[in-house]
């Protein structure tokens, strides 16, 4: 362990690199392994702060993060999470906001990630979730962390299951993920979630919302929201409609939840619903099966974004461009050229 005041001299650089530019070139290896191991030790007690610049670090993939995660990844494994889909002003984020308030009369310490699309013109994000959800602020048994997409699509940022793990590690019992609300490509959820719940409401197009086989196809539990307008009645037959054409392999049939999220009429019965989801699963040992699932799936992806990183650090922009501009003029075509580079890899 490190010495008090030597702790607050590398913690004072770590803040001043944090916020700098350079902060990959800013620590020798030594110091960056004593600062990862006090930043692990401080997020498996649970510490806001840490918490939150350990997100920072992963999320920006900074100098340290996957010694981090290979750290944390150990102390895993606890938390369930739930996913929160469903087109935009569906209600997602004001559902998010009575479900973690109802999980916190029951002691329960909740994570909340809310994902927002980026801008394509100023490369921002409005991340207007803790606007909606500023209640919780005091609350430290609720830790609320907003993420840009940064252009992912699917519905989720690129890092938003390694915050997970971050969550995961610092005691949370369950991580509630927001998703984009962009519609129905929005799938990538059911890779992360132990439970997806797609939220839909009456008077957006009802009788469309429910053919959208890629969205639809991922719910282990229906949520129609604003359950007090007119045609909740119409989404609910649609559908039962939509379930008695399909079977699942888990033997499990998406149950239906009415809810009026912005009094939190059904937030009690959605809880209870993922409950019986969850025990179904773990009954039938589908849990352990849809992890493993999942972990496939992730398993490809973070070797695809590996490959890639290396790949891409063996070109300059400058090579990048020639080679553009050579196929653009039709000097070369784009498939042998994929192909030189894999057989020189």
């Amino acid at each position: 362990m490190i010495s008090n005041s030597a702790f607050l001299l590398n913690f004072s650089a770590f803040i001043l690199c944090e916020i700098s530019t350079s902060f990959p070139t800013c620590f020798t290896l030594n110091g960056l392994e004593e600062l990862i191991h006090s930043l692990v030790e401080k997020v498996r007690a649970g510490d806001a702060r840490s918490v939150a610049r350990a997100i920072s670090l992963v999320e920006n993939r900074a100098d340290g993060w996957l010694q981090l995660l290979k750290a944390l990844f150990p102390r895993t494994g606890h938390a369930r999470t739930i996913g929160l889909t469903g087109a935009p002003g569906a209600g997602k984020s004001t559902l998010v906001d009575q479900l973690a308030l109802h999980y916190r009369k029951l002691d329960r310490h909740v994570g909340i990630i809310a994902i927002d699309p980026t801008s394509p013109y100023s490369g921002g994000a409005i991340l207007g979730d803790r606007i909606r959800m500023q209640r919780h602020f005091s609350d430290a048994g609720i830790y609320i962390r907003s993420m840009a997409t940064r252009g992912s699509l699917g519905g989720l940022a690129s890092a938003t299951a390694d915050v997970a793990t971050v969550l995961d590690a610092s005691g949370r019992d369950l991580i509630l993920v927001e998703t984009v609300g962009v519609g129905q490509d929005e799938v990538d959820i059911v890779r992360l979630a132990d439970v997806t719940v797609v939220i839909l409401v009456p008077g957006m197009g009802d009788d469309v919302q429910s053919i959208k086989a890629g969205i639809m196809e991922i719910a282990d539990i229906f949520v129609i929201n604003k359950s007090d307008y007119e045609g909740a009645e119409r989404v609910e037959r649609e559908i039962l409609t939509l379930q008695s054409l399909s079977v699942r392999s888990d033997d499990w049939v998406p149950t239906i939840v009415k809810t009026v999220a912005s009094s939190g009429q059904g937030i009690a019965e959605l809880a209870t619903e993922i409950q019986k989801f969850e025990d179904h699963m773990k009954s039938h040992d589908f849990l352990a099966r849809r992890k493993a699932h999942n972990w496939q799936a992730r398993l490809l992806e973070m070797l695809r974004d590996s490959l890639m990183t290396k790949v891409r650090a063996q070109f300059s922009d400058e090579k990048l461009n020639q080679y553009a501009a050579e196929i653009a003029a039709h000097k070369r075509d784009p498939y042998s050229l994929i192909e030189e580079i894999a057989k020189a890899l």
